[in-house]
Formats: C-alpha cells, sequence, structure tokens
C-alpha cells in the first residue's frame, strides 16, 4: 500500500507541476484568443444602433445573414476559392515532398527544406503585390505572351478575379503543404514499398496501395493547414480579387468599419466560423481512420 501510495502521490505531482507548466500559456491564449471570440458571439445576437449596440437579444442578425443572397454568394464563393486553393495547393505539393524524401539524398533533404521555406523570408503582403505585376495587364506573363506573339490582347481572366485569387493563395500556402506530407512519406517504413514490389506489384499500384494510404494523414492535416486560413483570406481577395473575388473576410471588414454594425458583422463571422468548423471536423474524422488504419 505505501509504494501505491507513493506512486500515486507522484503521478500527482506530476500532473500538478505539469498543470503549473501549461497554465500561463492558456491562461495567455484564453485571454488573447476565448474571450475575443466570446465577445464577437455575444454581439452576433445583439442590435444595431446608430454608432451603438443595443443591448437586447435577438436572432435577427443571423436571420438577415442568412437570408440575404449577397452573404449566401460571398460564403459559398469563400467556400469555392477555399476547395480549388486547397486542391491545386495539395496536387501540386504531393510531387515535391515525394521526390524530396524518395529521390533526394538523406545528407541533401534539410538543403532542399531550406528551399521550400524561403518564401516566407518576404513578407506575405509582398508576395501577394509580386503576383499582382505578374499577372497585371502589363505583366510579366501578358507582356511574354504578347512578346511570343501567342496572343494580340492582355489576358482578363487572370487578374481581379477568382483565379488570381486561387494562384497567389497556392503559391502562398505551398510550404504549408508540403512539409506536412514530407513528415508523412518519412515515417513510411521503406520495407514496404520493396515487400510489394516482390510480391508482383508494379511501382504505379505500390505506390496506390501502399505509399498513398499511408501518407493520407500527412495530405489530411496540410488539407485543413491550407483550407483553415485560406477560407478567411482578407489581403489576397482585397487586393487582386475585384469584385468578383470578394470573400467573407471582405464582407466581414464592410460591415464593421465602413456601415459599423457590429452585430452584423459579428454574426457573418461566427456563421463563417461555424461552417469551418464543420468542415474541419469531417477531415479529423478521416484522420482518425486512416491513422487507426484498417480493421
Amino acid at each position: 500500500m505505501s509504494s501505491e501510495g507513493a506512486l500515486h502521490r507522484l503521478r500527482r505531482s506530476e500532473a500538478a507541476n505539469g498543470l503549473a507548466l501549461i497554465s500561463p500559456p492558456a491562461i495567455y491564449a484564453v485571454l488573447l484568443l476565448a474571450a475575443p471570440l466570446g465577445l464577437l458571439f455575444l454581439y452576433s445576437f445583439l442590435k444595431d444602433g446608430y454608432l451603438t449596440i443595443i443591448w437586447e437579444f435577438s436572432l435577427q442578425n443571423y436571420i438577415d445573414a442568412w437570408g440575404d443572397p449577397l452573404v449566401r454568394t460571398v460564403m459559398l464563393r469563400s467556400l469555392w476559392v477555399a476547395m480549388m486553393v486547397t486542391l491545386v495547393t495539395v496536387v501540386l505539393a504531393f510531387p515535391v515532398a515525394y521526390f524530396v524524401s524518395f529521390h533526394v539524398q538523406p545528407s541533401r533533404k534539410s538543403m532542399w527544406l531550406f528551399l521550400i521555406t524561403i518564401p516566407f523570408w518576404t513578407s506575405y503582403l509582398i508576395r501577394v503585390f509580386l503576383w499582382k505585376v505578374i499577372l497585371g495587364f502589363n505583366g510579366v506573363i501578358n507582356s511574354g505572351l504578347i512578346g511570343l506573339g501567342i496572343i494580340d490582347e492582355p489576358l482578363t481572366f487572370i487578374l481581379y478575379n477568382v483565379n488570381s485569387v486561387v494562384i497567389t493563395l497556392a503559391h502562398a500556402y505551398a510550404p504549408f503543404a508540403i512539409l506536412p506530407i514530407f513528415v508523412a512519406l518519412e515515417k513510411i517504413d521503406r520495407s514496404l514499398l520493396e515487400a510489394g514490389q516482390d510480391l508482383g506489384e508494379s511501382q504505379l499500384m505500390t505506390f496506390w496501395r501502399v505509399t498513398l494510404p499511408l501518407a493520407m494523414p500527412g495530405v489530411i492535416a496540410s488539407v485543413l493547414i491550407v483550407f483553415i486560413p485560406t477560407i478567411g483570406d482578407y489581403v489576397t481577395p482585397q487586393l487582386l480579387g475585384g469584385p468578383e473575388g470578394r470573400m467573407v473576410a471582405n464582407l466581414i471588414q464592410l460591415q464593421y468599419l465602413r456601415l459599423d454594425n457590429y452585430p452584423a458583422g459579428s454574426a457573418i463571422a461566427v456563421s463563417a466560423m461555424l461552417m469551418v468548423t464543420a468542415i474541419s471536423l469531417i477531415f479529423l474524422f478521416l484522420n482518425r481512420r486512416f491513422l487507426r488504419g484498417p480493421k
């Protein structure tokens, strides 16, 4: 009994030390994250007055938000853009991560990862402005195509619309997609691939049946890492989206700063967060399924 009691006290002391260790950052996170989110949630149920907020509970903000065709259109556009950015980014990131993991010598992998993170050296805003220069009517792409005689006039579908937003965001979040997939590929036991080929499978079927399923946790992690921030991006749609490329963050900014309607903006923000949470939970469920593997 004495040994069990000592072990129990030791575990309690370790738990207390762990709680004491994480309590400062936990309190910091609550103050800087949970408190503003709680205030945002509270504002969404209040009424808007002239340059003030009327403290009366109401669901009218959500009714107006989901009943407004403009809000629904922007919500669906934001979801569509985020899905397209995620698809393009992950599809292009997987070959890069696969090449670095399977075809680059171990002594040079750190250099390749270093090169992949080079875009982080510059400000996100500067990268957006650079893409604006590249995709502009007199930008690098249009000037090059006109100089080669491929087109006679500048392309208009690559700037100030959804296409420019997808291109810019896919480039901005490419490193975030490459790294989780690379980590998942690095954890794959190479003997499993050799066993598949020894059993008569081709390289393509071995990749499809062995490599890809084992890498799916990294793929799903990349999907979440790219999808969640892109659906709420503000800078890229504002600078490159034009009227057809505005997303939900631009609509929230309009309600807060232009119309001074905090309750309506909060209702739209909460609705967007709920939509992102629902989709993220689906991907987390898929991630847990792949981590558990077949029964």
